[in-house]
């Protein structure tokens, strides 16, 4: 079985279909981690750019899925970059590829946006 332990308040639990469907069935968590799946890396200002969100608001639901143990994040100077977990189970992996799918048309929108604010260093002195 492909089980993944995550720290949650300090303890240690294996990850869930249950957990999982709970930290995805927010709008905007599922379509931060449908999002990064696409692309494999996004700073927190591209995602409130795309999903003309708040920062805080994005932020919140960055740190929610990180502590379920879908998301890590990676610091490069001032910029947070996330990416999905890379301990995350193959099955979690297939909801998100499932999730795609059936997303594909607001997908598609969000990454007309994103590809719109250029290459990532002019992204940077642009928006972040």
């Amino acid at each position: 079985m492909d089980q993944v332990g995550i720290i949650v308040l300090g303890k240690s639990t294996p990850l869930n279909a249950l957990q999982v469907f709970k930290c995805l069935s927010d709008e905007t968590r599922l379509m931060l981690m449908l999002l990064i799946a696409h692309e494999q890396s996004l700073c927190v200002c591209e995602m409130t750019y795309v999903l003309e969100e708040s920062q805080p608001k994005v932020s919140r639901h960055l740190a929610q899925l990180r502590q379920c143990g879908l998301l890590v994040d990676q610091r490069d100077g001032q910029w947070v970059y996330y990416q999905l977990a890379p301990q995350l189970p193959t099955w979690a992996r297939h909801i998100l590829e499932s999730a795609q799918q059936g997303s594909a048309a607001r997908l598609a929108r969000l990454t007309q946006r994103l590809a719109a604010m250029g290459d990532r260093p002019t992204r940077r002195a642009a928006l972040c």
